[in-house]
C-alpha cells in the first residue's frame, strides 16, 4: 500500500491533543493490567481450515509514543485495549479479553462455570474458554449468559458448549426478553448492508500498522469465524428478578433500548461485582453505530445508569463490562458510573436545546462542546462513538433525516448532483485541482468533499482517485475515533487496490435457524425485487409441519403479504418443515421433506425475483 506521511496540520494537531490531554494519568494501564494470570500465546487463532480468523499479535506495534499517524489519545486507547490473557477481576471471577472484539467472563460456581458473553466466534470462544481452563482447571459450563443482541455477545456460543447439551438440560442459556427477535432480525433485514459497512467500520480486513489499523476503540477489530445461536432456556423480563445458577446468585436489571434493544444489567451479591454490560465503557459510545442500527435513546441509556447507581453502587466494589476493564472501589465506581451517566444525559439534553433553537443536527454537531469535567475523564472519549455523529443521531431520533429547509427536501442522488457540481465548477480537473488545493491547506474535509463528487462523476479519473485516498488517509491520521479513522482508511484502501467486502458473516446457518415464521417470510419479501414482480399474482399457503402453523401466502404489486391461517384461494399449498424451508430458500428443490398440491410453477415465479443482497457494494464509487 503507497500510504503517505502525516501531513504538517495533522502533526500540529497531534501536538496540542499531546499537551492539552492528561497523559500523566496512567491508572487506566494499572487497571487494565491488574490480575494478569496468563496471555494467549501466540494470540494468532485458526479455524478448521486454516484460516486465521483472530491475530491479535499483529498489534505488537503498539508500544511507546504515538506515531504522526496516529492520534496520540487513540494510540493510547489501541494500547490498553490490546492488553490480552485471563486476568482475575475478583475470588471467583475471571474475564479473558483481547481474544475478540468483547470479552468473555467466566463465573465459578459449585460445580462448573457460568460463561458470559462468548464473544463472536466459535473459534475465539474456544481459545478462550482453553486458556481459563488451562489455569483454573477443566470445569464443565453451567450457563451461558448473553448480556444482549450483538453477535459479539452470543456468536462464540459453540465453543463453549453444544446444542445437545442445552436440550438435555446440562447447561442453560440465559438472556433478556427480547434476544433473539432483535439478534435475528439485526443480521437478517439489513443484515447485507450492515455487515458490508462493518467492513469500513471495525477494519476487519485492513493491514495492521502505525498507517493502517490501530484498533477500533472498543475492542481491535472483530473475528472472522464461525458465528452461532442458541435460543435460550431462561429469559429475564423483569428488573429485581432474582436467579441462583450453580450456587451463585445473580439480580437483573433490564435495561432495554440502551446499547442494544434487548440488554440487561446484573449484580453477584457474593462477590460484590456488577456486570454493566455494555452500558458503561472507557469510552463514548455510539448512539447510532456507523454500521447501521436503530438510533439508541441516551436518555433512557442515563436513566438505567442511574437505576444501577442507586440499586448497586452502596455494594458494589467492582464493576467489570464486556468490553474494556474493570473498576476497583466504590468511590472510583460512582464518579465512573455517574460520568457515563451524565455524558448521555448531557449529549441528549442539549442536543434537543440547540434543534429546539433551530440548529440542525449537523450544525449542532459542529458547536457541540462538553463540559470540562467530562472532557478531562478519559472513557467519555469518543474512541468508538463520537460527540459528532452521535449529536446527528439525537437529532435523527427526533426530527428524522428532514433537516426542515425545503431546499434540502428533495435533492438529487450523489451521482446526479455529482455531476451538476463539477460542471459548474468547470469540469472533472478543475475540481481536483480545488480539491488539491483545499487539500494543501488542511481543509481535508472540504477535499474530501470535492473529491467525492469526482469520483461519482468519473470513478477512473486516477488524479482524482489517488487524491480523494490520499486525502481520506489524512482524515484517519487526525481522527480520535476508532471506527472513524477504519472508515476513513477502509475507503483508502479501496481507492488504491480492490474491494474487500464483507470479512465477518453474521447470517450464519445456526442464526437463520432460529427464524421465526414471520421473520422467515419478512426476510424473502425483502428479496423480491419489486419492479420484477409488479405483474405477478401469486397465491400459496406454507405449512410449517414441524410447528404446527399455516399461513397464506399472496404476492400482488411487487409486495409479499403474508397472513397466518388467513383465508382465501390458493394455487399451490406447500408442506415442509421451517429447516427445510430454509433449505428451499437456498435453492435445494429437489432433496425430499417437501410435499405439494397445486401448481409448482408459482414457486418457480417467485424465485424469478428473488434478489439477494451484495455484501459486496460499492461505498466510495457510485
Amino acid at each position: 500500500m503507497d500510504h503517505k506521511p502525516a501531513s504538517t496540520f495533522i502533526k500540529r494537531q497531534h501536538s496540542a491533543a499531546q499537551g492539552s490531554l492528561p497523559f500523566d494519568d496512567t491508572r487506566d494501564f494499572d487497571a487494565a493490567e491488574r490480575g494478569l494470570i496468563a496471555p494467549l500465546v501466540p494470540n494468532v487463532i485458526h479455524n478448521a481450515a486454516g484460516e486465521v480468523v483472530w491475530d491479535n499479535d499483529s498489534y505488537g506495534f503498539l508500544d511507546g509514543e504515538a506515531p504522526d499517524t496516529v492520534h496520540p489519545s487513540l494510540w493510547r486507547q489501541s494500547i490498553l485495549v490490546a492488553k490480552q490473557g485471563l486476568f482475575e477481576v475478583t475470588d471467583g471471577i475471571y474475564q479473558l479479553r483481547g481474544i475478540d472484539l468483547s470479552n468473555m467472563t467466566i463465573i465459578e460456581g459449585d460445580s462448573g462455570i457460568i460463561v458470559i458473553d462468548p464473544l463472536i466466534s466459535t473459534e475465539t470462544a474456544a481459545a478462550a474458554i482453553a486458556l481459563y481452563r488451562e489455569h483454573r482447571g477443566d470445569r464443565k459450563v453451567v450457563a451461558v449468559i448473553h448480556t444482549h443482541s450483538h453477535v459479539d455477545h452470543f456468536g462464540g456460543v459453540f465453543g463453549v458448549t453444544s446444542q445437545a447439551d442445552v436440550d438435555a438440560g446440562a447447561v442453560q442459556i440465559i438472556a433478556p426478553s427480547g434476544f433473539v427477535e432483535h439478534a435475528v432480525s439485526e443480521n437478517v433485514y439489513a443484515g447485507t448492508a450492515m455487515s458490508r459497512r462493518a467492513a469500513y467500520m471495525y477494519g476487519a480486513a485492513l493491514e495492521r500498522g502505525p498507517q493502517g489499523q490501530v484498533g477500533a476503540g472498543l475492542g481491535q477489530t472483530t473475528s472472522t469465524g464461525e458465528v452461532g445461536l442458541i435460543v435460550p432456556t431462561l429469559t429475564i423480563e423483569t428488573t429485581g428478578e432474582t436467579h441462583t445458577i450453580d450456587g451463585v446468585e445473580i439480580e437483573f436489571q433490564m435495561a432495554p433500548g440502551t446499547e442494544a434493544p434487548s440488554e440487561m444489567h446484573f449484580y453477584f451479591p457474593k462477590h460484590r461485582a456488577l456486570c454493566m454490560a455494555e452500558n458503561a465503557t472507557h469510552t463514548l459510545h455510539n448512539l447510532l453505530t456507523l454500521r447501521g442500527a436503530v438510533v439508541r435513546d441516551p436518555h433512557a441509556w442515563s436513566q438505567y445508569l442511574t437505576e444501577a447507581i442507586a440499586r448497586y453502587g452502596d455494594r458494589t466494589d467492582v464493576v467489570f463490562a464486556s468490553h474494556h476493564w474493570p473498576m476497583w472501589g466504590q468511590d472510583d465506581i460512582r464518579e465512573f458510573l455517574s460520568v457515563q451517566r451524565d455524558l448521555y444525559a448531557y449529549l441528549h439534553d442539549q442536543t434537543l436545546r440547540l434543534v429546539n433553537r433551530g440548529y440542525t443536527g449537523a450544525e449542532a454537531a459542529e458547536m457541540f462542546e462538553l463540559p470540562p469535567a467530562l472532557e478531562r475523564a478519559w472513557h467519555t472519549h469518543g474512541y468508538y462513538g463520537s460527540v459528532s455523529h452521535n449529536v446527528k443521531a439525537i437529532a435523527q431520533r427526533y426530527l428524522g433525516w428532514f433537516d426542515g429547509n425545503p431546499a434540502r427536501l428533495w435533492p438529487h442522488p450523489p451521482a446526479a448532483i455529482a455531476a451538476r457540481y463539477v460542471e459548474v465548477i468547470g469540469g472533472i480537473d478543475k475540481v481536483v485541482e480545488a480539491a488539491q488545493a483545499a487539500n494543501d491547506a488542511g481543509d481535508f474535509r472540504w477535499a474530501a468533499t470535492l473529491l467525492d463528487h469526482a469520483m461519482f462523476v468519473d470513478e477512473n479519473h486516477a488524479a482524482a482517485r489517488a487524491l480523494y485516498a490520499d486525502t481520506l488517509e489524512q482524515l484517519a491520521y487526525g481522527s480520535e475515533n476508532g471506527t472513524w479513522r477504519n472508515f476513513f482508511l477502509s475507503g483508502a484502501t479501496e481507492l488504491r487496490g480492490s474491494n474487500f467486502g464483507t470479512p465477518t458473516q453474521t447470517n450464519a446457518p445456526s442464526v437463520m435457524a432460529q427464524l421465526s415464521p414471520e421473520e422467515l417470510l419478512d426476510a424473502i419479501a425483502i428479496q423480491i425485487n419489486g419492479p420484477k414482480a409488479w405483474d405477478l399474482d401469486l397465491r400459496f399457503a406454507i405449512e410449517f409441519t414441524d410447528l404446527d402453523r399455516r399461513f397464506r401466502v399472496t404476492v400482488r404489486n411487487g409486495a409479499l403479504i403474508y397472513l397466518e391461517d388467513g383465508a382465501g384461494d390458493v394455487d399451490l399449498t406447500l408442506r415442509l418443515s421451517k429447516p427445510r424451508t430454509l433449505a428451499l430458500l437456498g435453492g435445494d428443490a429437489d432433496s425430499p421433506g417437501i410435499e405439494s398440491e397445486g401448481d409448482w410453477s408459482i414457486m418457480q415465479r417467485l424465485f424469478g425475483v428473488i434478489e439477494p443482497g451484495d455484501d459486496a457494494f460499492a461505498i466510495v464509487t457510485p
